[in-house]
């Protein structure tokens, strides 16, 4: 499977609606923008903070605030999935 942005639509701490399309990790934004094309939906404003989030984390949140129009959900969250990648190992006991 190739890596992937995972697009969520939370409303009430729930996802409402969702989509995945294919993305690299450098470049989001292209796959962002067919995602909220298919949930039609406007493009949220990319931030410094989102870019941030995105080279540390691989994911970032946009609030309503951040689309230029009204929006009836809560935030929109975007996530890299990429299947290869080796998983991280925790240190905390709890999570053996």
């Amino acid at each position: 499977m190739a890596t992937a942005l995972w697009v969520r639509l939370i409303r009430h701490h729930r996802t409402a609606r969702e989509a995945v399309e294919p993305c690299t990790r450098h470049d989001p934004e292209e796959a962002l923008a067919e995602a909220c094309r298919k949930l039609d939906l406007s493009r949220p404003l990319w931030l410094d903070k989102n870019q941030r989030e995105w080279d540390e984390f691989g994911q970032t949140r946009f609030l309503p605030d951040a689309f230029m129009e009204h929006v009836d959900f809560d935030r929109l969250e975007i996530e890299f999935i990429d299947p290869d990648a080796k998983k991280k190992h925790s240190r905390d006991p709890r999570n053996a």
